[in-house]
């Protein structure tokens, strides 16, 4: 089998959405594992990795566009108010 490249764990998680994440998570961290550790797809990973844990509590990857005020009326309903960049506060 071939090394894994940074376009193969883009492949994994370019799609990722809050329902997945995990499930990919996993995927690229079996992907990425015999890697040494300076590695740079290996550090790409794990870069996608925190991403995908990130997302794994939120309810959207975007990463661009404007931010709605949270005093906007109806914010609470917002499908996209958690997304991977500051996702939900995990429950314990």
């Amino acid at each position: 089998m071939r090394e894994p490249t940074i376009d193969d764990v883009d492949a994994l998680v370019g799609p990722a959405t809050p329902h997945f994440a995990f499930q990919l998570r996993a995927r690229v961290s079996e992907l990425i594992a015999p890697l040494p550790a300076d590695s740079p797809v290996r550090r790409h990973g794990e870069e996608q990795i925190d991403l995908l844990e990130r997302l794994g509590h939120a309810s959207s990857k975007a990463a661009e566009g404007g931010r709605e005020s949270r005093g906007r009326l109806g914010w609470e309903s917002l499908p996209s108010a958690a997304p991977a960049d500051s996702p939900l506060p995990r429950k314990r």
